[in-house]
């Protein structure tokens, strides 16, 4: 829109525009009484977006100014749907006055909602984090290699830290790991196919990156000279990430950010590493489908808070290394088990409420009543937790925690006193602070509520004052209040009396008092609200004092919440406590897939695992829906549970050092990125074999199936090879029978299989593991029970008995599979020998026999067969 444009339209469209030139990459919410607008392009892309009616409302170049609205009271509604959808909305307020403002009532933007930076209760999930993640990239010196700083900002609950990794395969799994809801980036940043284009990605000017400003930035937030105290001393693009962040947190919100008060650095060897695929396979916290369901968390969760909730999914999707810190979670989750503290302790931590975001809310001042309510409940419950906690013995990890979970007697009064039992949602219309908290309110609530009442009393008082029986108190829109008396009267008036009205039958009377009453009670209700909306804000103002112990006690609290639930899971799941080994190897006895155990109505068959340093690789076969999955993947939900301190469904587990979790488990493509599901296969088994390590764990499911027979088998056994090289603990399941032969060939291998039974042409699914391979695979069988016609089945017998007798296979076939010219190397290794039956048909003369010589032939072959 031009200027002269501009100046054609009205003050307040022009008031309008100038507004929305400064924030033309976001939807504008413009405030105008009991509707947030939009207009022109706004309103069309709103209205679609929202279902909502698109107008229109003056004009603008001879042409209808669209328009398009949602009321002020449900504008949370309309956010969340258009946060889900990625949409960031300015919010355009009336600041100034209308009753004095001459022209457009004077507005400005108050917030810009944007999907990473939401701390509003209705458009948040309460049991999963809200992550703000800002990425920059330097490369390496010498090696040139992407090393990426990644930093991370809760704006709804203060949570800020950052780490540096290197590589792009370590930075897109953070990124997994993290899932930000918007993940800022710079300009001039190449990224990965992966990501470029995700749902919130911003692109930022590159100096918001720069490390100068950002440094500054950070100490500023954070009140420190030096970043050494946090451990960021040395940190270069964790702080460029870092800087970016807050910069763009304080735009949108602003407002400072009192309740970012601490950074968290992490250092990626500090955690169990687990990849972007890995974590996507393991459905720690989402499922293939990406839903909540059927997960880890989904089962293991038994929080009473929301913050609890959210605190044991950052657990479970970084395991821990340190097997101390790991070993106290264990102690702690013990002696819950073993003690009444669990029981105990549920009742009051019902009361509690979500803290962290609730005070976050506080520091950012858009804390509502119902926040300060739950809090005020929190409070009162604090000292049952803590003296349930007190005998706890110094040390231990319940101990750290008790002396974070403090009594706050004054603040608890304060806001029993203040807030009532039950407030309303806002504080708009007032309602909210209780009786006798304050005195000059209850005296404007009470003018307000009981003039009637006062009136009654003054003229009763003044009847028996003054002795005039016909004495009234009245009251009318034009001249105010006032005392009547009949004319016959009147002249008997006190002195005091002043003469407001003559009236043909009647004087009107104004006394002091009933002035002064008048002055208080017309104004009573505007300066009730405007008194209380005051006394809220001097409460937010003494909780902001109290921010950074209320900070601390609800992180506590979270992780309290946290071990509760592993000991009432552990409980209700019949875990058990596992111990963890300074010496390499894993032993689990009746271990069980916690998920599938929890979802299936028949019961789990339990199944043992034993790594040594003399047994470092697995390799599985058996029948499809066997369970070789299954088997696999419970091994690594028992290991990654046992690192981040929780019991593991199994009867016994001793776990040594485990630096990562690898699984290549399933076919997927990636049809926007160009690759088929043999490329991901692929790409997948690449970064587990340049990575995997002596204490990794590596679970790799039917490598090569998504090439020729000889190539995928080639693939599988070198690639079994690689890791039996590196020493991983590897469960390889495959169906190549021919890999069996490994455990001869590789010391520190060995064989598995899932056993299943035949019965009247169908099979059986035991689910055992046992030693040694499998007879077969069972794949017609499995065929079967999907329901492929039996025509099929029988022709596909047919066919199987032909190429396992080496007889079967077409010339076309084996052109494809290029056996034409044999490898001894191949047949030696993969080839059966003939049959007898087709060593003596390949013998017969057919042209020299007779009919009854070919009959009686057929018959010993036959019988042969």
């Amino acid at each position: 829109m031009t200027s002269n444009a501009t100046r054609q339209h009205t003050p307040m469209m022009a008031q309008y525009l100038k507004i929305k030139r400064e924030h033309p990459d976001v939807l504008l919410f413009y405030r105008m009484g009991d509707f947030y607008e939009l207009f022109f392009d706004d309103a069309k892309r709103a209205a679609e977006l929202l279902d909502i009616t698109l107008t229109a409302r003056g004009q603008s170049a001879g042409n209808p100014i669209p328009m398009a609205g949602v009321p002020y009271h449900s504008v949370e509604s309309y956010l969340a749907r258009l946060v889900r959808l990625g949409v960031s909305v300015a919010i355009c307020e009336q600041i100034g006055d209308p009753a004095t403002s001459k022209g457009p009532v004077e507005r400005k933007v108050v917030r810009i909602v944007t999907p990473g930076t939401l701390h509003d209760e209705a458009l948040l999930d309460a049991r999963r984090d809200n992550l703000l993640v800002a990425l920059c990239c330097h490369p390496k010196p010498r090696t040139h290699e992407p090393q990426w700083g990644i930093a991370w900002l809760e704006v709804a609950s203060g949570r800020f830290g950052a780490l540096e990794v290197d590589g792009d395969g370590e930075m897109l799994a953070e990124l997994q790991r993290l899932s930000p809801a918007e993940l800022l980036v710079p300009e001039s940043l190449t990224l990965p196919e992966s990501i470029d284009g995700m749902p919130g990605l911003r692109h930022m000017s590159d100096w918001h990156f720069d490390h100068d400003t950002a440094h500054r930035l950070v100490c500023d937030q954070l009140k420190v000279n030096a970043l050494d105290g946090f451990g960021a001393g040395h940190f270069v693009h964790g702080v460029c990430a870092a800087g970016a962040l807050l910069n763009y947190a304080r735009d949108t919100q602003r407002a400072a950010l009192p309740h970012v008060n601490a950074l968290e650095i992490e250092q990626r060897n500090d955690a169990v590493v687990i990849d972007a695929a890995s974590r996507r396979n393991l459905e720690i916290d989402t499922n293939l489908s990406g839903t909540a369901d059927n997960t880890l968390a989904s089962v293991l969760d038994s929080t009473l808070t929301a913050m609890g909730a959210r605190k044991l999914r950052r657990w479970l999707n970084r395991p821990l290394r340190q097997q101390q810190q790991v070993h106290a979670r264990q102690q702690a989750v013990q002696r819950l088990i073993d003690s009444d503290l669990l029981t105990e302790l549920s009742t009051p931590m019902k009361q509690i409420g979500d803290v962290e975001r609730i005070l976050a809310r506080v520091a950012l001042r858009s804390a509502r009543p119902r926040d300060l309510a739950r809090l005020r409940d929190a409070l009162v419950a604090l000292p049952e937790v803590a003296a349930l906690l007190k005998p706890i013995p110094d040390g231990s990890l319940l101990d750290t925690l008790r002396k974070h979970i403090i009594a706050y007697p004054q603040l608890q009064d304060t806001l029993t006193r203040a807030i009532i039992d039950t407030p309303p949602a806002v504080i708009r219309d007032g309602g909210v602070i209780k009786e006798g908290f304050d005195k000059e309110l209850d005296e404007l609530r009470d003018l307000h509520e009981h003039a009637g009442d006062y009136l009654v009393r003054l003229e009763t008082r003044e009847r028996e004052r003054t002795g005039l029986s016909n004495l009234k108190v009245g009251y009318n829109r034009v001249h105010g209040y006032f005392i009547e008396l009949p004319r016959s009267q009147a002249q008997s008036a006190p002195v005091e009396y002043i003469r407001r009205q003559t009236l043909k039958n009647a004087e009107r009377f104004i006394i002091p008092e009933l002035k002064e009453f008048e002055d208080k009670v017309l104004s009573a209700r505007a300066r009730a609200l405007a008194r209380e909306k005051l006394l809220y804000e001097e409460l937010l103002d003494t909780l902001n004092a109290y921010l950074n112990l209320l900070s601390a006690t609800g992180q506590a609290l979270a992780s309290l919440d946290v071990l509760m639930s592993f000991a009432e899971r552990a409980i209700a799941l019949d875990m058990t406590c596992p111990t963890l080994s300074t010496a390499p190897g894993i032993d689990i006895r009746d271990g069980r897939h916690p998920v599938v155990e929890h979802v299936s109505s028949h019961p789990f068959v339990p199944n043992d695992l034993r790594f040594d340093d003399t047994l470092r690789m697995h390799v599985i076969t058996g029948p499809n829906m066997g369970g070789k999955s299954t088997f696999m993947r419970q091994n690594a939900l028992i290991v990654l549970m046992a690192y981040t301190g929780s019991f593991v469904p199994a009867s016994h587990a001793i776990i040594g050092p485990i630096d990562r979790i690898f699984t290549r488990i399933g076919s997927s493509d990636d049809l926007a990125g160009g690759r088929s599901t043999f490329m991901v296969e692929m790409t997948e088994t690449a970064n587990i074999l340049h990575n995997a390590t002596e204490y990794s764990l590596v679970l790799m499911d039917e490598i090569g199936r998504g090439t020729s027979t000889f190539d995928g088998l080639s693939l599988a056994w070198a690639s079994a090879e690689a890791l039996a090289q590196r020493r991983a603990f590897t469960l390889f399941a495959t169906h190549y029978f021919e890999m069996t032969a490994l455990e001869q060939q590789i010391t520190g291998v060995g064989n598995l299989h899932l056993t299943a039974t035949e019965h009247d042409e169908g099979i059986a699914f035991m689910h055992r593991v046992e030693p040694g391979p499998a007879s077969q695979s069972y794949g017609l069988q499995v065929a079967q029970l999907a329901g492929v016609p039996r025509s099929v089945i029988e022709r596909a017998r047919f066919r199987l008995a032909q190429l396992e007798s080496g007889s079967g296979l077409p010339a076309a076939t084996t052109t494809a599979m290029h056996v034409q010219e044999p490898t001894p190397q191949q047949n030696d290794l993969f080839t059966a020998e003939p049959h007898p039956a087709v060593i003596a048909l390949t013998e017969l003369d057919v042209d020299d026999l007779t009919p009854r010589q070919a009959l009686d032939a057929l018959y010993a072959l036959k019988a042969r067969l």
